[in-house]
Formats: C-alpha cells, sequence, structure tokens
C-alpha cells in the first residue's frame, strides 16, 4: 500500500512504516494545505496526518479518494473534518492513552510556573536586572493543598487530578459532559461552578467543533481573582479573546498556555504580560512518547492493511 506520511517522525517508526508499506515522506514540516490534502487523497491509499494537516471538510470532499484511512498522529483530530471523510468512505484513527502521561506532565509544568512566576523570574535574571533574594520578592501561589478544577475529566483530565491530588495535596473538582465517579474528585454542576470553587482551573477537553470556544467570558467571569487558567487541550477550545480581556482587567491571576487559538500564531497582548506562561506546544515533546504515537498509528494501518479491525477509530 501507499502510505503518505505528512511530517517527518521519529527515526524507529519512520524505519518500521517503510517495513510495511511503500512510504511517501513531504520534503517539508510545514502542515499540508487544503490543495495537497485533496491531491494526498486521491493517490495514497492510506495517510498518517499531523496536527495542523487542513483536511478540512472542502478538501475532503473535493477529492476523488483513493485513500481509505486518515490513521492521525496524536489523540487530538480537530484538523480533520471527520463527517467529511466518513461521507466519502474514508475511516479516522487517532492514538489515545500514548500521550496520557507527559500531557498530565505539561500541565503540571504550566501550573506550577505560572504559580510560582517561574517564566517571569527566568526573564529577570537572563535580563540581568536581578539584584538578589529578597524576603517579599516575586512572592507566587502555593499550589500544595490548593483546589484545582479541571474542565474535561478523560484520560488526561484523570492523570492531572492524580498528580495534583497524591503529589500536592490538592482537592479536585471537575467538570465533565457525562456524569463520572472518580477517585478522590468531586463532579460540580458545570464549568462556571468549578471555576468558582478553584484556585488553578485546567482546561483538559478534546478539540473539535463541539468544543469550539467551550471556556469563555462565562468562565472567567466565574473564577476567583487569584487563581490560574491552564490550557493543555486545544487551543480553539478557549475564547482567547475572552481570556486576554479578563486577564487586561485583572479578573484572574494568571494563565498557562501549551496552545492557542490560531497557532503557531500567538497574540502580541499575551507575549507581553508577565503573568502568562506561554510554551510552543510541548504536550508530547518526548522521544519516547512520540514513538509510541507513531508506533500506535502504524498499528492502525497495519491492521487496515490486514483487514482487521481497526485499534483506535474515532
Amino acid at each position: 500500500m501507499k502510505l503518505l506520511i505528512s511530517r517527518m517522525l521519529p527515526p524507529a517508526v519512520m524505519d518500521k512504516a517503510r517495513d510495511e508499506f511503500e512510504v511517501t515522506l513531504r520534503d517539508t514540516s510545514d502542515p499540508m494545505s487544503e490543495a495537497e490534502v485533496t491531491a494526498a487523497i486521491g493517490a495514497y491509499d492510506v495517510i498518517l496526518p499531523t496536527l495542523g494537516d487542513q483536511f478540512t471538510g472542502a478538501a475532503i470532499s473535493a477529492a476523488t479518494p483513493r485513500a481509505k484511512l486518515l490513521a492521525n498522529f496524536g489523540v487530538g483530530f480537530n484538523h480533520i473534518d471527520v463527517e467529511a471523510a466518513t461521507a466519502q468512505g474514508i475511516a479516522v484513527t487517532n492514538t489515545p492513552g500514548a500521550v496520557t502521561d507527559a500531557t498530565a506532565d505539561i500541565a503540571m509544568t504550566l501550573m506550577l510556573m505560572a504559580a510560582r512566576r517561574a517564566g517571569e523570574g527566568e526573564r529577570l535574571v537572563r535580563a540581568g536586572n536581578w539584584t538578589g533574594w529578597q524576603p517579599t520578592q516575586m512572592l507566587g501561589l502555593h499550589l500544595t493543598g490548593k483546589t484545582v478544577g479541571i474542565i474535561g475529566m478523560g484520560r488526561i483530565g484523570q492523570a492531572i487530578a492524580t498528580r495534583c491530588r497524591l503529589g500536592f495535596g490538592c482537592k479536585i473538582v471537575f467538570a465533565n459532559r457525562s456524569q463520572k465517579d472518580i477517585d478522590g474528585a468531586t463532579q460540580l454542576a458545570g464549568m462556571e461552578a468549578v471555576a468558582a470553587a478553584s484556585d488553578i482551573v485546567v482546561a483538559a477537553t478534546p478539540g473539535g467543533p463541539a468544543t469550539r470556544h467551550l471556556i469563555g467570558a462565562g468562565v472567567f467571569d466565574a473564577m476567583q481573582s487569584h487563581a490560574i487558567f491552564v490550557n493543555i487541550s486545544r487551543g480553539d477550545v478557549v475564547d482567547e479573546a475572552a481570556l486576554i480581556s479578563a486577564l487586561d482587567a485583572g479578573q484572574i491571576g494568571g494563565a498557562g498556555l501549551d496552545v492557542y487559538e490560531q497557532e503557531p500564531r500567538v497574540p502580541d497582548a499575551l507575549k507581553k504580560m508577565e503573568n502568562v506562561v506561554l510554551l510552543p506546544h510541548l504536550g508530547t515533546n518526548t522521544l519516547e512518547v512520540r514513538t509510541s504515537m507513531g508506533m500506535m498509528a502504524l498499528d492502525n494501518l497495519i491492521a487496515f492493511a490486514a483487514g482487521a479491525a481497526l485499534p483506535n477509530p474515532v
């Protein structure tokens, strides 16, 4: 089978892919355009897309499909119009599980950095403006024992909750679209109730049309003035303009962001704020995790080629 891999993957993944398929690797690190997507769907049997590739409804619908599977590299697939793919007879898979711990670790990184003003402190040192230790210098938020509110209690949300509860003695409250019984955590009536009760609010929902701008002014208005907002889900889950407005007005204490609404564009307003930690979508950026993700994507491709059930359909 002819396989298109949209961007370079870890060596072990590329080696295995070439053992199993006739592989074409694009010679750029840029995301696929809509025109490329339409052409690829007509030219390859299977495709391994990556974040940002423009598998829009228009691009998919314009194709005369040869491809029958999009084996996405990543758990999030909001860059793929699944409904349009299904209408064209194209299955879509993703890589759940492989990303859980790494993404939860990045959430903890952002929580600690924002709470303890680590980004601001590092900039102070690098600029040569640190004059030495002082008793009241850069006082931050003590994470231990605080209330952490999680919006979206799937695999990643639960992994964050476990780290916060067992590692830092935090109280956990959460909002979720379905009722869940989570050990050591309390489900509240909705996002605003979680926001009002929490010292740190973490967005851990899936991306996609159903969750676009799920978190907006209502949530930020409900948050306490010292509270920190963290997003490790997808950028468009958050109304970025509403977040900037809340930060500008001092409605919330700060933010830690790994994803952005118009990624990779980050608004200048956020870049100028000392109380905001900005990471370049590092959620799964370890060799071990990226290799696991690639292998899981290949498992879906190999199963498809063998006529077997897909391990991770979306």
